[in-house]
């Protein structure tokens, strides 16, 4: 097994702590952060660069949704 990064660490540590979690439930959690990200941060047209305020809320949202996803990519490839 490879080491993973600190966040996706991060979270698979909380959820061996919250469950008895097995290496084959890497799957459902990778599932569960990718339904999350969907929600919270669902995809959106990029706005205007000019309008500075939407595209810096944009440019966050676009961020965090693409830790999320990465976090999964890589529980998911373990």
């Amino acid at each position: 097994m490879t080491n993973l990064s600190p966040a996706a660490q991060a979270v698979l540590d909380a959820y061996e702590k919250s469950n008895d979690c097995y290496r084959e439930e890497w799957g459902q959690l990778a599932s569960a952060l990718r339904a999350a990200a969907n929600q919270v941060v669902p995809v959106s047209d990029r706005p205007d660069p000019s309008n500075e305020f939407e595209y810096g809320q944009w440019l966050a949202k676009h961020t965090t949704r693409s830790y999320l996803l990465a976090i999964a990519a890589e529980l998911e490839a373990q």
